[in-house]
C-alpha cells in the first residue's frame, strides 16, 4: 500500500472512530442522565449496553483494524487475542439488539406481566449474560479454531524440527475462514438478525391490527409504541447495512 493511501485510510479510520465514540458517548449520557428512571427501564438499559459496545468499537476495534493490517509484527497469540476483541465487540452489539427486540415483543404481547418479567435485576442480569456470551463466542478462536494451529500440525507431520514461520499479523490471516463464515457470520450474526427481523415484523403487524380496532385513548399509546419500534428497527437496519457488507467482503 502506498504511503498516501495508508495516510488516507488511517485518517478515515480515525474519523470513524471519533464519530463512533462521540455519538455513542452522547447516547449513554442521554440514557443515564437525560431520561428519568432510565436504569429501571429495560429498553434504555439495552440501548445503553448497545451504545457502550459501539463506543468500544470506536475506542478499540477501529484502532485494532488499523493495527491488524500487517503494519506491525506481533507474537501470534497476541495477534490472535487482539483479533478476537473485534469479534467480541461485534457480538455484544448483535446480542444487545436482539435483547431490545425481545423486550419490545414482551412489552407488546404481555403488558400485564411485563413489569414483573422485566424487573431491573433481571434486566441487568440479561445485559451481563449478553456480554458474557459475547466473550465466549468472540474468544472461541483462542481455543484452537484459528490459522496458527494448522501450520504447526503440518510441520510436525513433515518431520521438520524447525517451527514454521508465523503468518503476518492481519485479521484474515489469523482468524480461520470457516470460523468466520459458518460460526461467526451465519451462526452468530445472520441468525440473530433474521430472528430480529421476524420479531419486528410481528411487532409491526400486531400494532397495525391493534391501531385499526383501538379506541382514541389507546391509539395514542400504540402510536408511541410504533414510533419507538420504527426507531429501533432503523438502528437494526443501519447495523445490518454496516456489518453485513464487511462480513461478505471478508
Amino acid at each position: 500500500m502506498a504511503d498516501w493511501t495508508w495516510v488516507v485510510y488511517t485518517g478515515l479510520e480515525a474519523l470513524i472512530a471519533l464519530v463512533c465514540c462521540l455519538g455513542n458517548a452522547l447516547v449513554v449520557l442521554a440514557v443515564c442522565v437525560g431520561v428519568r428512571g432510565a436504569p429501571h427501564e429495560p429498553t434504555f438499559c439495552f440501548l445503553a449496553s448497545l451504545a457502550v459496545a459501539d463506543f468500544l468499537v470506536g475506542v478499540a476495534a477501529v484502532p485494532l483494524a488499523v493495527l491488524l493490517d500487517g503494519w506491525v509484527s506481533l507474537p501470534p497469540r497476541l495477534c490472535l487475542l487482539l483479533s478476537c476483541v473485534v469479534l467480541v465487540l461485534t457480538q455484544a452489539s448483535v446480542l444487545s439488539l436482539l435483547a431490545i427486540a425481545v423486550d419490545r415483543q414482551l412489552r407488546l404481547h404481555t403488558p400485564l406481566r411485563y413489569k414483573q418479567v422485566t424487573r431491573p435485576s433481571r434486566t441487568w442480569l440479561t445485559v451481563a449474560i449478553c456480554w458474557s456470551l459475547s466473550c465466549v463466542l468472540g474468544f472461541t478462536p483462542l481455543f484452537g479454531w484459528n490459522n496458527f494451529s494448522a501450520p504447526a500440525q503440518s510441520g510436525s507431520r513433515n518431520g521438520s524440527s524447525e517451527p514454521p514461520e508465523p503468518p503476518p499479523c492481519t485479521f484474515l490471516s489469523t482468524i480461520s475462514l470457516p470460523f468466520m463464515v459458518y460460526f461467526n457470520f451465519l451462526g452468530c450474526v445472520l441468525l440473530p438478525l433474521l430472528a430480529m427481523t421476524l420479531l419486528y415484523t410481528q411487532i409491526f403487524w400486531s400494532l397495525q391490527g391493534r391501531l385499526r380496532d383501538s379506541s382514541p385513548q389507546a391509539r395514542v399509546s400504540l402510536l408511541r409504541e410504533r414510533r419507538l419500534a420504527c426507531s429501533l428497527a432503523l438502528v437494526l437496519l443501519l447495523f445490518a447495512g454496516c456489518w453485513i457488507p464487511l462480513h461478505l467482503m471478508n
